[in-house]
């Protein structure tokens, strides 16, 4: 482990190795810790990829038992954060093709929000950015959720997802774009 910093993300990256190291040397509090520290954003994460709460609870369910199975295979602690990423989302993507093979299509929910009347219109653009990255398709959704909203690096996303820099940099560009055209077309500005 390295020296201390004042730089809030290496000292992030860094109380996370040492919280690896703990669980994987069976420390009960560690274990606690780990939750509490990543249930929010693994959450996050996979309810904005699964659109209902139900689904989402038992993908994260299914995360959280395969993270505290298999920690003491995570080599290195540095990437802890892009390691839950990448359980969460083998989870989910597990559940999908199990509902793909038995329904021959996967219901993921309908991706409205419910519309409330906004306070001013950075509430309203909020809304707005929320439904569209909600229509978006689920690869695009994922990649802008973790680079933007998680605030992965383009390396922890890659890792994440188990695809090249590039792939990430070429799916970023085009959910980009395509989450520009929704919220354009929902607008009604060209």
């Amino acid at each position: 482990m390295s020296e201390p910093t004042n730089d809030p993300r290496i000292r992030a990256q860094q109380e996370d190795e040492w919280l690896a190291v703990r669980c994987q040397l069976g420390e009960a509090a560690a274990f606690e810790e780990l939750i509490v520290r990543w249930q929010a954003p693994l959450w996050t994460y996979v309810r904005r990829l699964v659109g209902e709460d139900d689904e989402a609870r038992e993908v994260l369910q299914d995360a959280w038992l395969r993270i505290l199975r298999g920690i003491g295979r995570l080599r290195d602690g540095r990437k802890l954060r892009a390691w839950l990423f990448g359980v969460a989302r083998r989870a989910l993507m597990d559940r999908l093709r199990s509902a793909y093979s038995r329904a021959g299509e996967v219901a993921l929910g309908d991706f409205d929000l419910p519309a409330e009347a906004p306070w001013d219109d950075r509430e309203a653009d909020l809304q707005a950015l929320e439904l569209g990255l909600g229509r978006l398709p689920l690869l695009e959704r994922e990649v802008l959720t973790l680079f933007y909203l998680r605030e992965l690096s383009l390396s922890e996303v890659a890792e994440t997802l188990g695809v090249p820099a590039g792939t990430v940099k070429s799916r970023l560009f085009r959910a980009r774009h395509l989450l520009r055209r929704e919220m354009s077309e929902r607008s009604g500005t060209p």
